[in-house]
């Protein structure tokens, strides 16, 4: 591994589908600030936040774990933006650049778990 989670193309692209929640959930309505918003960002720091985690555990099954609860929170935030859309919440273009990146982080922690349980 690297010296940093920061080097970890998983990560930055969590991190790019985080700003691309804030920016979206922007225009939520002000209603919505403790609901669908906090639930939204929540789920898509988490992604980003577990892939980090794990990378400074001990373990390479503590590490696959981790990776486990950042594509779980994947999930969260493509249900959360299905309902965003249904509900005509944010500007449509923001939504789908983050439905594309939470499915391309998706697909990319797939392929480090698989890699992992080669080892």
């Amino acid at each position: 591994m690297g010296q940093s989670f920061r080097e970890l193309l998983v990560w930055q692209r969590a991190m790019q589908l985080s700003l691309a929640v804030y920016r979206l959930t922007e225009e939520f309505p002000a209603q919505e600030r403790f609901g669908l918003t906090n639930q939204l960002r929540r789920a898509a720091v988490s992604v980003a936040s577990n892939v980090a985690e794990g990378y400074g555990r001990s373990t390479t099954g503590e590490y696959y774990q981790f990776l486990g609860h950042a594509r779980g929170s994947t999930f969260e935030v493509q249900t959360q933006l299905a309902l965003a859309e249904e509900l005509h919440f944010g500007n449509k273009q923001f939504c789908l650049e983050a439905e594309a990146l939470s499915e391309e982080v998706s697909r990319m922690l797939v392929a480090m778990m698989h890699k992992l349980k080669k080892q």
